[in-house]
């Protein structure tokens, strides 16, 4: 993992479903490396930095989706195409793709779906079978999904409302998911724990949700594992099945 900090421009600021929105921004992306990463940028008014999970990225282009949670967020909405914005991009460690074998199954619920996104997009360029399980609480709320189609992955919506697609949590469309050879899931915690229960195979669980400071000062984010503690935004976000402790 190299961390770099540099300046990036923003070139789109879009508004996709309630209280979710894309956030495109040019500039040097060269230290990241894998999905599943984060950038962690200053906001002017604000001191700390807000860490964001990374959508998307490609040379010169970096592509974010974050929901509007407190006052840094929704200062976010109100940048101007042209802002530029210290960024220390290149943390965490991101999802191995080595490991999903020829149908991994992807898991997300509400901001953990952007991460997941470059991962299918780079699954799908290897020729594996993708199936993408979306979770969200209504139907205004669903962004991504038609994106993930495209890339060619398998999608099955699940809202808590029954407004679109299966009626139920992320847990309920991974039922009608039968022969996947391995599983990459991020969001709440709460829904990490269910998709952990209902899993079949091994996989990895990106634990973005509970960063604090995001470079690894303020020791909020230290959970305790099978191999000791690890701070999620140093060792993490993603650890292996295998070693998480509930």
């Amino acid at each position: 993992m190299i961390v770099k900090q540099t300046t990036l421009t923003v070139t789109e600021n879009t508004r996709l479903a309630d209280g979710i929105y894309r956030l495109r921004l040019a500039g040097d992306t060269s230290a990241i490396t894998a999905p599943g990463q984060f950038v962690n940028l200053k906001l002017s008014g604000f001191f700390l930095r807000r860490p964001i999970s990374v959508c998307d990225w490609s040379d010169g282009e970096l592509t974010l989706i974050y929901k509007v949670l407190g006052h840094g967020t929704e200062a976010m909405t109100g940048m101007a195409v042209g802002t530029e914005l210290d960024a220390l991009t290149g943390l965490g460690n991101g999802f191995d793709m080595s490991r999903g074998g020829e149908h991994p199954l992807l898991v997300g619920g509400g901001v953990g779906i952007p991460p997941l996104y470059g991962l299918a997009k780079r699954l799908t360029a290897q020729g594996k079978r993708v199936t993408a399980v979306m979770g969200f609480n209504r139907k205004t709320e669903i962004f991504l999904a038609e994106e993930f189609r495209a890339l060619g992955a398998e999608v099955v919506i699940a809202t808590a409302d029954g407004s679109a697609g299966i009626h139920g949590l992320v847990t309920d469309g991974m039922a009608a998911v039968s022969d996947y050879t391995y599983l990459y899931t991020c969001g709440p915690e709460p829904m990490l724990k269910a998709v952990y229960d209902a899993c079949k195979t091994s996989g990895q669980f990106s634990f973005e949700e509970r960063m604090g400071c995001g470079f690894g000062a303020c020791m909020g984010c230290s959970c305790e594992t099978k191999y000791g503690n690890k701070r999620i935004c140093k060792d993490g976000p993603v650890l292996e099945k295998e070693e998480i402790v509930w």
